[in-house]
């Protein structure tokens, strides 16, 4: 179990709704990751079981006492190797900062942590999911490796993969959400992607560029290899401390959740 050694805030805008929101993380010994929204006293649980939508990015709850865009925060907390703090929101979503984990792993390291001996995990057997064109495999191995293909209608992303290890690390941290320009208004109608800005989000312009200059090479890639690190943290084991080798194909949060569900109960010590 691995807590904070002093409670923090930090304010931002929130990436769907453009809400001005304060989170207040505290210590914890209740060796889990909990969330609680303003005016109610029961926790959510950062738990796969408590997934309530995957549409657009990872939510957790039910009715009006749900938490979205939580997976940039799982992501940092996997990195620190975080997994007993109270997370205090006075808004239904966490602020999306930087568009990455960069800005939580700041606060978490500036926060200090109480860490103590990782345990590792392996799987009893291979764990897929498959729809369609889509999957999602997770195969015991030696050390951890993850690898990552998309096919986007932009000429950098057409069949193109990226990896990760322990040296490409800060990529993965300081990847930044993204998303076409041309989708914008129309998320943005139907109440969507209120907050994106320049500086939270990379955006894929119609003649083959960006809106911003990337932070690192495929970088979009590597924010997807982020998702699935914060999605699969919700089984309650760090990925980072997996002995096994994860190939995700087109995928996306529907899918990292879906898996992350057979996985669950897939795992074993080492």
């Amino acid at each position: 179990m691995a807590t904070i050694k002093k409670e923090f805030s930090i304010k931002g805008n929130s990436l769907m709704k453009n809400l001005d929101c304060e989170v207040t993380i505290k210590p914890s010994t209740s060796g889990k990751i909990k969330f609680y929204l303003k005016n109610y006293e029961d926790a959510i649980v950062a738990d796969v079981e408590n997934v309530s939508s995957t549409s657009h990015c990872v939510c957790i709850g039910q009715g009006n006492r749900q938490i979205m865009l939580i997976e940039h925060f799982m992501a940092a907390c996997a990195f620190c190797e975080v997994d007993s703090i109270d997370v205090y929101l006075s808004e239904g979503e966490m602020p999306i900062l930087d568009g990455s984990s960069y800005e939580w792993v700041k606060a978490f390291k500036k926060a200090g942590i109480e860490k103590t001996k990782p345990i590792y995990y392996t799987l009893l057997e291979p764990v897929a999911y498959f729809n369609g064109k889509t999957h999602c495999i997770i195969m015991p191995d030696e050390e951890l490796r993850i690898s990552y293909s998309v096919n986007y209608d932009h000429p950098d992303y057409r069949h193109r993969w990226a990896s990760y290890d322990t040296k490409n690390s800060n990529d993965i941290i300081q990847a930044r959400t993204f998303g076409f320009l041309h989708d914008l208004k129309k998320f943005q109608f139907f109440g969507y992607a209120k907050g994106v800005t320049q500086e939270n989000t990379v955006g894929f312009t119609d003649d083959g560029g960006y809106t911003t200059e990337l932070r690192s090479d495929r970088e979009p890639i590597k924010h997807k290899i982020l998702d699935i690190i914060g999605d699969l943290y919700l089984t309650g084991v760090n990925p980072l401390h997996l002995k096994a080798q994860i190939i995700a194909k087109e995928a996306g949060h529907a899918v990292h959740v879906k898996t992350a569900l057979k996985l669950k109960d897939k795992l074993i010590k080492v």
